[in-house]
């Protein structure tokens, strides 16, 4: 473990990253442009990509953290057996859920029933796969749908707000299932899928599409929300969700339902649309 992410242990997650929010929506036109300007050069941000490539265009920075792509900039897999993948960014892990545990890295490994804040919620995804997707400064960092599906509810499950790094990721136990989170869950053709958005220190905002900013306020308790017969469906490829600030968004498919993608390994680099899985 490095000593900053030992240091992580002791820090004041909330009180940080609402400071670091406080900054992302600050409309000083030096403070917000030289955010830009350092995001973009350190981290090599594309914005030939954006459908705003002006970065002196974007009123705050969380504007142009959360922008808008060109169209056509992401194309979905033509196949319409594909799940796709719901983001930029690179594979963290993928695989089996073996025996309701999900892999996070050597030596260390979390629970479905920890990351989904209940063994119910986790039943159907016993033994099933998983992909685990982490999204860098310079990605795009809104998050789609893999599959058609309809919203039955969202899970917000508090906890910590750890870097999820590659060191931390590396070291901190169960840091996906401890971290700030919100599971969202769809009822799909093929059965259950949860798509769950994974805050991080300074780096924990969530909105989705159906209901504007889920995060924060920071929980205090595991909160349901239940949308069953609201008719909230989104289609294959739709955006489901952003990053106000990004983080790492984790994907549950039930046993059967799709074989993961050849080649699909830790540290590959991906981009919304490509295959994630092949239907079954």
């Amino acid at each position: 473990m490095s000593p900053l992410t030992a240091l992580t242990y002791v820090l004041p997650h909330r009180a940080l990253s609402s400071l670091a929010r406080a900054l992302a929506y600050s409309t000083n036109p030096s403070l917000k442009q030289w955010l830009i300007d350092t995001v973009t050069r350190k981290f090599g941000v594309d914005l030939s990509e954006a459908a705003e490539p002006d970065p002196r265009a974007y009123p705050t920075f969380n504007a142009f953290f959360t922008r808008a792509l060109k169209p056509g900039a992401r194309v979905a897999d033509p196949d319409p057996r594909a799940l796709l993948m719901p983001a930029d960014g690179h594979v963290s892990q993928c695989g089996d859920i073996v025996d309701g545990r999900i892999f996070q890295a050597k030596g260390q490994a979390y629970t479905a029933a920890e990351l989904l804040g209940s063994e119910a919620d986790a039943a159907p995804f016993a033994d099933g796969v998983f992909a685990t997707v982490y999204l860098s400064p310079r990605d795009y960092h809104r998050v789609h749908m893999p599959w058609t599906g309809t919203l039955r509810e969202t899970v917000h499950v508090p906890g910590r707000l750890f870097s999820v790094g590659t060191d931390a990721v590396a070291s901190v136990p169960r840091v996906f299932a401890r971290n700030e989170r919100l599971a969202c869950h769809f009822d799909t053709e093929f059965g259950p899928m949860v798509q769950v958005m994974v805050g991080a220190l300074l780096v924990s905002g969530v909105e989705t599409v159906w209901s504007g900013v889920e995060i924060p306020a920071y929980a205090d308790a595991i909160t349901r929300k239940d949308y069953r017969g609201k008719g909230i469906a989104l289609e294959r490829f739709a955006e489901m969700a952003r990053f106000n600030y990004g983080s790492t968004v984790i994907v549950l498919l039930p046993r059967g339902a799709a074989m993961l993608a050849a080649g699909l390994a830790a540290e590959t680099p991906v981009r919304l649309g490509q295959r994630l899985a092949t239907r079954a």
